[in-house]
């Protein structure tokens, strides 16, 4: 990540939903990098170890979501993925209300595809792995884009996607075989499958701590990782650093 360092009046809030604490202590550390802020620019809040309670956003300069072993479209819920849900349902409606800057990665897209009404199933899903999308039209003139080529190549890893989005939504990036992979609601709700926040190293200790959760073979793991060489996976960090320059106040 170039640039200088961020330093927001009023730091950015990263929701968290992961359980391992190794897996949500890099997720901070990622995010925090490729946005480009100093140490007291992100928050993180890890809703599976304790309620949202209420929130005022007034006090942040945007939200960020990240990602996680929930899924939004399981049939079959725990009691605390059934709170942590709640609680970001009632957050999206006031978001979705106030047009409050937020940015979902992964699990965002079911969050936020929810709450506006899109399906989510796995239709789409895609094994983790370094693939190519393509920024539409409506895309080349989105602010969180510029800088970045018609092409390029990130990382997905997901169980489940935007099946249908509705027309509140606008598709800012597509893929091959997954078609909604960067979308954004009004002005300022942004959406990805793909994870801008990460970089190689933190893909692959993504993978090897979630190995057994399903999401590939174990036997592929190093075929997987193997994927991330030669590739320039750099492209997809001016995202995260462009949210942060267009809401830091």
């Amino acid at each position: 990540m170039s640039g200088s360092v961020i330093h927001p009046r009023k730091p950015f809030l990263l929701l968290s939903t992961r359980p391992e604490t190794e897996a949500a202590s890099a997720e901070v550390v990622s995010f925090r990098s490729k946005m480009g802020l100093g140490p007291d620019g992100l928050i993180q809040v890890r809703l599976e170890s304790r309620p949202l309670g209420d929130l005022d956003l007034r006090d942040y300069s945007g939200v960020l979501l990240g990602g996680s072993p929930f899924n939004a479209s399981e049939p079959i819920k725990s009691p605390l993925q059934n709170r942590v849900e709640a609680d970001l349902a009632r957050l999206m409606e006031e978001v979705l209300d106030r047009d409050f800057p937020l940015f979902g990665a992964c699990y965002g897209v079911g969050t936020v595809g929810t709450a506006i009404g899109a399906v989510i199933d796995g239709t789409y899903s895609e094994s983790p792995r370094v693939i190519s999308v393509s920024v539409t039209d409506l895309g080349a003139r989105d602010p969180l884009l510029e800088g970045i080529p018609g092409n390029f190549s990130t990382m997905v890893g997901h169980k489940e996607a935007v099946a249908v989005l509705p027309d509140v939504a606008a598709v800012l990036v597509t893929g091959e075989s997954c078609p909604v992979q960067m979308f954004r609601v009004q002005e300022n709700v942004y959406a990805t499958q793909f994870h801008p926040e990460l970089a190689p190293e933190a893909f692959e200790q993504r993978l090897r701590i979630y190995a057994n959760a399903g999401y590939h073979d174990p036997s592929e793991l190093d075929s997987i990782i193997a994927m991330t060489r030669g590739v320039d996976l750099t492209v997809d960090d001016a995202i995260l650093r462009n949210f942060a320059l267009r809401y830091a106040r």
